[in-house]
């Protein structure tokens, strides 16, 4: 079974109900044609919409209330279902005219009809092409980024991290704030808390790294998650100070992250490429023999373990 047309049967089906006859046919067309008809041969008549509303009247009809549910008169009818009723009285024809009139106007009922049908299928074609074109591009957009991002943090995935960093590599663009960040003892919190928990600090994390590079104006960054609890950070035509001014906001933001389990504490080391002879793989791997001895240097603070500890102490 083609589900696409199956749904698009459906919506055929359904969608009638949704429109009015000014969707469907040029009202001022119509009107002049049963006005030539009244003209010509003294045919009085009134439409209305499906609703009973009046939406035309040429002739005599003071005083007449429409009643589209027991008397509804001429149907206009698309996909089953009716859009409008034109009611029709003969008074004032010729009686020998009365067969000729009858038969123009039904002519003109299933003209009307076969006309909105026409339209009413076309505008559905066009806007169901409309969402699909809008699904189709939907649907790249997640392959495409499901591809490039860590389905976690929707940071960049080390892969394509990777790559983004051999782009700029061939790029030669000097300088380069070359950053690795490790998060401080996520394998207390996924052994003590369960990878629920562990999960949120990853992202909590994530969303402070992509934060502070935003409000620090770094538009380029680069910023992807490479392990577990391990992120490289690059920022493009960042100066030193520039570079060191992120290092501490990122740092100071999770350090004053407030929950009543987490405690996000990260180590940070950063290296700048300011030679295009360089190779990034090496200043990034200076970058993370930096971020172990800033580590080291953390978890050797006094109060840092009890501060790490204090979820286990609220539970």
């Amino acid at each position: 079974m083609n589900i696409k047309k199956t749904a698009f049967a459906q919506r055929v089906s359904q969608n009638s109900k949704n429109y009015f006859p000014r969707d469907l046919f040029d009202l001022e067309a119509a009107g002049a044609f049963l006005e030539s008809m009244h003209a010509m041969f003294g045919l009085d008549t009134l439409m209305t919409d499906r609703h009973g509303a009046i939406l035309m009247v040429h002739g005599a009809f003071d005083g007449f209330v429409p009643d589209v549910k027991n008397k509804p008169g001429n149907k206009i009818r698309v996909r089953e279902r009716t859009v409008c009723h034109i009611y029709a009285r003969y008074d004032n024809v010729a009686q020998e005219k009365h067969d000729e009139v009858k038969t123009l106007l039904d002519a003109y009922i299933k003209t009307l009809e076969g006309f909105s049908e026409k339209s009413y299928l076309a505008s559905e074609q066009a806007v169901y092409i409309d969402e699909l074109e809008q699904q189709v591009e939907k649907d790249a957009y997640q392959v495409k980024y499901s591809e490039q991002n860590d389905p976690l943090t929707g940071v960049l995935n080390r892969n394509y991290f990777m790559s983004r960093m051999r782009q700029l590599e061939e790029r030669e663009g000097v300088p380069t704030a070359v950053i690795c960040v490790n998060i401080n003892d996520w394998k207390f919190f996924d052994d003590r808390f369960g990878e629920e928990e562990s999960d949120r600090l990853v992202i909590t994390v994530a969303d402070i790294l992509r934060t502070e590079a935003r409000e620090a104006g770094f538009d380029k960054a680069v910023i992807g998650r490479i392990e577990g609890d391990v992120f490289n950070v690059l920022l493009p035509d960042a100066s030193e100070s520039a570079a060191a001014a992120y290092c501490e906001s990122i740092q100071r933001a999770c350090d004053c992250f407030e929950d009543e389990r987490l405690v996000p504490s990260i180590a940070v080391g950063c290296v700048m490429r300011t030679n295009v002879e360089e190779s990034y793989k090496d200043v990034l791997s200076d970058a993370e023999y930096a971020m172990l001895e800033n580590k080291f240097e953390i978890k050797n603070t006094p109060g840092y373990r009890q501060k790490i500890e204090k979820a286990i102490n609220k539970s």
